[in-house]
């Protein structure tokens, strides 16, 4: 089984996504971890080198086709960027097999995750004011709306609300098996 996970910046594709693989038993992608790799510079530093997000997807989508060449990706969890179900990224996961799942939290969980990178992907240390806090907020709020139409092309649409890594990781796990069955 290969799953491709999706969901808005810090909703826990990537935490939650590597549970899920060892619970599974599966290889776990990165994408963001692999796009980095493949190419030899940051994401922000690729971002830099395109005018439009369509055309930073489709080149990016070049690191996913090789991780979908090796043969460890045919047993697979791979987390996908915000933009996984669209344009370059779509192109590539359309052809091939894989359940398409989205995680979905509240904003204000999110925002309690949030994570700031410098521009070699360098984790910061950053505290939000109450100001910020709310700029943030009203942001992944825009965030969800900008890519709710292109997650209806999930298989399956996930909430997590409410619970931590290892109760998010078995609940997709469910869903997973109740989609299979």
């Amino acid at each position: 089984m290969r799953v491709f996970l999706t969901g808005v910046s810090c909703v826990g594709k990537t935490t939650v996504g590597l549970r899920l693989a060892e619970l599974m038993g599966l290889s776990f992608f990165d994408l963001d971890k692999e796009i980095e790799r493949f190419f030899g510079m940051s994401i922000e530093r690729l971002w830099q080198k395109y005018w439009m997000p369509h055309d930073f997807r489709k080149e990016a989508a070049k690191a996913l086709s090789s991780i979908l060449d090796k043969p460890e990706s045919q047993q697979a969890v791979i987390a996908l960027p915000p933009s996984g179900l669209m344009g370059g990224y779509l192109a590539v996961i359309t052809k091939v097999q894989g359940l398409k799942v989205v995680l979905l939290d509240t904003p204000e969980r999110i925002l309690d995750r949030i994570m700031f990178y410098g521009v070699d992907s360098n984790p910061m240390d950053k505290r939000l004011s109450n100001e910020e806090r709310l700029r943030y907020l009203k942001e992944i709020k825009k965030d969800i709306t900008y890519f709710k139409k292109s997650y209806t092309r999930a298989d399956l649409q996930i909430s997590i609300e409410e619970m931590d890594v290892e109760q998010a990781a078995h609940h997709v796990l469910a869903q997973l098996k109740d989609y299979n069955s």
